[in-house]
């Protein structure tokens, strides 16, 4: 298990901040990770994450560390989430795409380009290895979409109604991605001329075709949020106060996420409550899942927004709480054709049965039973031992129930034959090994070691 990576991220002061509060700031630099914030109500208070972009830092420096290593596994097929998060106004679509996905100065290229850009370099650089890409992206606006969202244990959560395509190069992903944000939810605010009026959520997917019967993908999600608001200071009105309360209300989700996964016992709550907003079930993997995540908390630093800093670097602390459990994500191909070398020999599933038997029978029983499974065939049946059991320890849990049961009936029968000395001398006794059906049972020759079937109308 492992936390989440979280950074926060101040922006330059805008030129009406500085209009009204010339170059004061609410914040007091540390270091790189730490950093103290004032606030009228709250008095001064420290804070410390895993990384602090000031209004100085480069995108390029926002990506190699926050980014690169989550593109870098991505592509090992280990699934990522980048999210931004912050009020309306202080950087967050900036820093996930730059001034355009388009045409821009390299410098200022956001997130987005630079992780296509990381995507294509680190497929290119595998040798003998077949990637496919694809991207899909998802607005959430205003709650009215009724998309299908589904989990599987595959896949985990997927959308199964929404367009994927496939991309075959930089300028073709770079292309699509502008499409798509083309078709995002823009307004007007007394804070942000161009303030996002919906969730924005990039979803890539890399598949690795390396074998015949796997396929390994990993999926990357970037989300760049809306910004939360306070109607006071935006001035929202009519359609666009219609648009912030819904912004409020899946963020206000999102925050009570969080809280469950932080604060229940052993960082999980009895209820994570994923299902209350079409945003959190879609991050349902990302938040406390199989997902590695980085949260990046854009925040003004004028102390006109002071407040809402100190709000939404507090979701940033208590989300740095969550646990995660990445790990490789892959598929059987259904299409692929059966390999010989799938299943175990012959030997070897008798060695493995054999090695098991050892640990509670004799040498002598042990050899019965491999010629009883000899016999049968069943060490030529391919179910016998499935994909998922090919190793030496699986192999003997799948067998586990059926020798418990010849070991039972051969500890019975041992204990007849120490009760009655006139059985010793025998030609027969009564092994029941592995029934076929309710009117067959198996005996053992003792003096020739020939296992035979017989049909009886009762056990023994």
């Amino acid at each position: 298990m492992a936390n989440i990576t979280v950074c926060a991220r101040f922006r330059p002061l805008s030129s009406k901040e500085r209009r009204d509060h010339g170059d004061s700031v609410c914040i007091e630099r540390i270091d790189d990770e730490a950093f103290n914030l004032k606030d009228e109500k709250e008095g001064e208070m420290k804070f410390s994450f895993d990384k602090v972009f000031y209004d100085d830092s480069k995108q390029d420096d926002v990506y190699s560390f926050l980014a690169r290593p989550i593109v870098r596994d991505v592509v090992n097929a280990i699934n990522g989430t980048i999210i931004t998060y912050g009020q309306t106004g202080a950087g967050k679509t900036y820093s996930m795409e730059g001034p355009s996905i388009l045409e821009c100065d390299d410098a200022k290229k956001g997130l987005l380009a630079r992780v296509v850009a990381g995507i294509f370099r680190e497929i290119s650089s595998a040798d003998s290895i077949k990637y496919t890409i694809k991207l899909s992206m998802v607005r959430l606006y205003l709650s009215k979409d009724n998309m299908q969202i589904k989990k599987t244990k595959s896949q985990g959560i997927s959308l199964p109604e929404v367009t994927e395509i496939s991309l075959s190069d930089i300028a073709e992903a770079l292309q699509s991605l502008s499409s798509g944000i083309c078709n995002r939810a823009v307004g007007e605010t007394q804070m942000n001329v161009g303030s996002s009026r919906s969730h924005c959520i990039y979803i890539f997917s890399v598949h690795q075709e390396s074998t015949i019967q796997k396929r390994t993908f990993g999926k990357l999600i970037l989300v760049d949020l809306a910004g939360s608001e306070k109607v006071e200071k935006t001035g929202a009105e009519g359609r666009v106060l219609e648009e912030a309360k819904t912004i409020n209300k899946s963020l206000s989700a999102l925050g009570n996420v969080v809280h469950a996964l932080t604060c229940g016992p052993n960082g999980k709550g009895n209820h994570i409550p994923y299902r209350n907003s079409k945003l959190t079930r879609i991050l349902q993997d990302s938040l406390g899942g199989n997902s590695q995540m980085a949260l990046l908390c854009c925040c003004s630093p004028s102390p006109s927004n002071a407040s809402e800093t100190l709000s939404t670097l507090r979701f940033g602390a208590r989300a740095k709480h969550i646990k995660a459990s990445p790990r490789v994500h892959s598929t059987k191909d259904k299409h692929a054709k059966t390999l010989r070398t799938s299943f175990p020999s012959k030997d070897e599933s008798c060695d493995k049965v054999a090695d098991k038997s050892r640990e509670s029978m004799d040498a002598e029983d042990v050899k019965l039973l491999q010629d009883l499974f000899t016999s049968e065939g069943r060490v030529h049946d391919p179910n016998f031992l499935t994909d998922s059991e090919l190793d030496c320890g699986e192999a003997a849990a799948a067998t586990n129930i059926p020798l418990q049961r010849a070991e039972e009936e051969l500890a019975s029968a041992v204990e007849l034959v120490s009760q009655d000395s006139r059985l010793h001398s025998s030609a027969y006794f009564p092994l029941f090994l592995w029934p076929h059906d309710d009117s067959t049972s198996f005996y053992c020759d003792r003096k020739s070691d020939v296992v035979t079937e017989n049909r009886v109308t009762d056990s023994f």
